[in-house]
């Protein structure tokens, strides 16, 4: 019988081994409503530009990418620059591509984790806690992060890029973008996250993209995901909010499709800058059913052989 079972462990391991590997890393409505309860917490007083509070929350994105093998884009994390008198940073981290080729061109997922600090005060709270503007977005990049830092499989490289003082003027990213573009940087394309913690409730779609027909980005998406992921919002058209958000800044600079996904076109959710835009106001297993369906689109995206996402002028 000894002998019986010394010879059966390889088998047995093999076994052990294949469903490990075969295990999904899925990304749970707890994942992202640790990161959102956290930036959107009172202590960090609506995370404006020049603030402790958005410190504290650049040191705990920080801290999260190290903690995931996350590597720092430049020497550290931080992509300093100025607004005014006040100092501002991005956090910018990224994972190389595993191929010899493909990993020369970049993807960036984005998003702002900047808010505006305060507004009209409602019954005896002034703090705009910004859960969904942009604690929302924010922790999409950073689950998708841990996501591609577990899988390794990406053969592009992948930047995961938070911005600050976009509530001043998309400043951050603007700084970044051209930051990038005088490095010479290969951008395949940039997808930003912005306000993805409400759903739809009469649409066929679970999120918008805006610039919906600058490129075919939201067609190969849906293609990449097997459903119908990805809409187009009118009113996001009417306010043009292809031209308000971080995915701006990179197109200007790149000329390449960068825009942005989003659940919220200011009709479903009335707490724009708003003292109660809070944590409870949040549908976290929407949130995360969104990011799971998308994940495997940017997987996707991050190994085509060739460049299947274009603006649709080229």
């Amino acid at each position: 019988m000894k002998k019986l079972l010394i010879l059966m462990l390889p088998l047995l391991f093999c076994c052990c081994k294949s469903e490990v590997k075969a295990k999904p890393i899925t990304i749970t409505s707890e994942d992202v409503q640790n990161i959102v309860s956290y930036l959107a917490s009172d202590s960090l007083k609506g995370r404006d530009t020049g603030t402790e509070g958005i410190d504290k929350s650049a040191s705990y994105i920080e801290n999260q990418f190290n903690h995931l093998g996350v590597k720092p884009y430049f020497e550290t994390y931080r992509d300093n620059f100025m607004v005014d008198s006040l100092d501002a940073f991005n956090v910018v981290g990224y994972l190389e591509g595993t191929d010899e080729k493909l990993k020369d061109k970049f993807i960036i997922l984005g998003a702002h984790y900047d808010h505006i600090g305060y507004s009209k005060k409602v019954e005896g709270d002034s703090i705009a806690n910004g859960a969904n503007d942009n604690a929302a977005g924010t922790s999409a990049v950073m689950v998708m992060a841990k996501y591609f830092a577990n899988k390794k499989n990406n053969k592009r490289s992948i930047i995961f890029a938070l911005f600050s003082a976009e509530e001043k003027g998309l400043l951050g990213s603007k700084h970044l973008a051209k930051r990038l573009k005088e490095e010479n940087l290969n951008l395949y394309t940039m997808v930003n996250f912005e306000m993805v913690g409400v759903p739809f409730k009469d649409r066929d779609y679970k999120a918008f993209l805006t610039g919906y027909d600058m490129s075919n980005m939201a067609k190969q998406i849906n293609d990449y995901a097997g459903s119908n992921l990805i809409g187009k919002s009118d009113v996001a058209v009417k306010y043009q909010l292809f031209k308000r958000s971080d995915n701006y800044p990179f197109y200007l600079e790149f000329n390449v499709p960068c825009q942005t996904i989003s659940s919220c076109d200011m009709s479903n959710f009335d707490y724009y800058h708003h003292v109660d835009d809070e944590v409870d106001k949040l549908d976290f297993n929407f949130m995360a059913n969104l990011i799971n369906r998308t994940i495997p689109a940017i997987e996707k995206m991050s190994n085509t052989p060739t460049q299947e996402i274009k603006l649709i002028n080229e």
